[in-house]
């Protein structure tokens, strides 16, 4: 290969991290996400839940009509990237170009690591027998001279696949694929392409690119790149996250001001430890707002970096105050982007408190790694879980 592109993907990470640490679960459908008596969704599913039919995404409450019989359990976040920061580190001890694209997935450029490992697939035998043996789950791995088809060929044979693409094989490899395999293929596209009589990949190969561009502009030209299996970015080391948050779906619509407002509290210091932990600091805070109809609303502001949940908090809750929607909220959420390394920028020159309260989170955080997440919490925040923690 010119190039040795590996794409690793944990199967059904959360929920194996969950039957892993509590063996009577082992066999039994799990699934990880929201309260089923609630109307959020599902995070993950392990493969004896997805033989009932259910998947990421999923609302919840549909979830538990295919599966009464699951497992179901909160999301545990902190554990789960405690494992993701092992077997990230296991990936880079075989190549030093390792691109994270989440928590359970992770791009690894192997080319030219033949003297060190032996061949690139002999590379991806032993990563993936290290995880297993060093963390006990599984991985499914796909190699390939890009990103792209690697990214399709570690999906194919889950879990615990390995699937590699000859270079100069990925139009033949893809052919007989269903389209929607494609980036940018959802369900509006594909029902296009399926006017144009286009279900796999190889019927799309067979169109004219000046066909493709006519009908979906620069989309067809990157859907006819793509198709033939052309990708030519770079694994990227270091790929900074773009943003930071956390959402609540609530069990019901609500109009309670203060049920809104102890909600985002609690979601800003979910966004502040994640941005300790990752030692970042963001400047934009948006507001997410879903009402009863599904209309989503979005309200952002920008100012100076920062990592403190109360700042955070402070920003979003104006952005409510600023709406003050009349309408039921069905989901409530924070995020903050414009994400850069944690520095004492202006913010702390403006307000020295906030300086103060940044360097005592760091005390906090330590004692909540220990205790639990409820071990210190705002006052505010005292009494029953808010919905979504």
């Amino acid at each position: 290969m010119g190039r040795a592109i590996a794409h690793v993907d944990m199967d059904a990470f959360y929920a194996a991290v969950e039957q892993r640490d509590r063996p009577e679960l082992r066999g039994r459908p799990v699934i990880v996400g929201a309260d089923p008596r609630g109307r959020g969704v599902v995070s993950a599913a392990s493969y004896e839940a997805r033989r009932f039919g259910v998947r990421s995404a999923m609302p919840i409450g549909r979830a538990a009509r295919l599966c009464p019989q699951a497992v179901f359990l909160p999301v545990t976040m902190a554990k789960y990237r405690r494992v993701s920061a092992q077997i990230m580190t296991i990936l880079g001890s075989f190549s030093p170009v390792v691109e994270q694209v989440s928590v359970d997935e992770a791009f690894v450029d192997l080319t030219g690591t033949e003297g060190l490992w032996g061949s690139a697939v002999e590379a991806v035998r032993s990563m993936k027998l290290r995880i297993r043996e060093e963390t006990g789950l599984t991985a499914s791995a796909g190699l390939a001279s890009n990103k792209f088809v690697a990214k399709v060929a570690s999906d194919l044979r889950k879990p615990d696949g390995f699937v590699v693409v000859e270079e100069g094989r990925e139009a033949e490899f893809l052919a007989p694929l269903a389209v929607d395999r494609l980036w940018g293929v959802g369900r509006v596209t594909a029902g296009a392409l399926s006017t144009l009589g286009v279900t796999t990949i190889g019927q799309l190969q067979a169109l004219p690119p000046r066909l493709l561009v006519r009908r979906f502009g620069k989309l067809g030209a990157h859907l006819h790149e793509l198709a033939f299996g052309r990708d030519d970015r770079p694994v990227e080391l270091d790929v900074p996250a773009k943003s930071i948050g956390a959402e609540t779906t609530f069990d019901r619509d609500r109009r309670d001001p203060e049920r809104l407002r102890r909600t985002l509290r609690s979601h800003a210091e979910r966004v502040a430890v994640e941005l300790r932990e990752a030692g970042l600091a963001g400047a934009r805070v948006t507001l997410k707002l879903r009402f009863a109809d599904f209309r989503t609303l979005l309200r952002s502001h920008t100012s100076d970096p920062t990592q403190d949940g109360l700042e955070i908090y402070r920003r979003a809750l104006a952005l409510l105050e600023r709406e003050r929607p009349a309408e039921a909220v069905r989901l409530i959420g924070l995020s903050v982007s414009r994400l850069g390394p944690r520095g004492e920028g202006q913010l702390a020159l403006l307000d020295p408190a906030a300086l103060r309260r940044e360097r005592l989170a760091g005390f906090v955080d330590a004692i909540r790694s220990r205790f639990g997440a409820r071990a210190v919490m705002p006052a505010t925040l005292l009494g029953p879980r808010p919905e979504g923690e």
